[in-house]
């Protein structure tokens, strides 16, 4: 019993590593394709500039701890209520990363829907990738 314990205690953050690593690599990777096809012979623009400070500024925004919050609300419920469902984590983790933006623009005015649904897109897919990696290696045991 209490090695059971001790182990999940080292797996869970662990596991958590992990699934966010890889979370990031399909989030870089799908954002890297979608920049790509949207600046497309667009480089002398100034705009383009601009907006790749403002990508570099959004990107520090995910690895903030604002993106933390929602993830470590998933894994303490799943751990604690024993959830094992593959779907709880995959959507979990989908809801995690697509939460970020209006978590961003909380105290904000404007609204979060004005994004492009490429961008929701393209969270929600690396959110399902994070959250079904976490089921792989900590959450299907729980």
């Amino acid at each position: 019993m209490v090695w059971r314990t001790v182990g999940r205690l080292i797996l869970i953050p662990i596991a958590l590593l992990i699934a966010g690593a890889i979370g990031g690599l399909v989030l870089v990777t799908l954002g890297l394709e979608r920049i790509t096809q949207a600046t497309q012979g667009r480089w002398q623009d100034g705009d383009t500039i601009g907006g790749l400070f403002d990508l570099v500024t959004q990107g520090q925004l995910l690895a903030s701890s604002l993106t933390l919050v929602p993830v470590l609300a998933i894994v303490i419920i799943g751990e604690v209520a024993r959830i094992r469902s593959m779907l709880y984590y995959v959507l979990g983790g989908g809801l995690c990363l697509v939460a970020i933006p209006l978590l961003a623009r909380l105290g904000e005015t404007g609204s979060a829907g004005t994004l492009p649904t490429v961008v929701w897109q393209v969270l929600a897919t690396a959110g399902f990738a994070g959250g079904w990696v976490y089921w792989l290696i900590a959450g299907r045991n729980a």
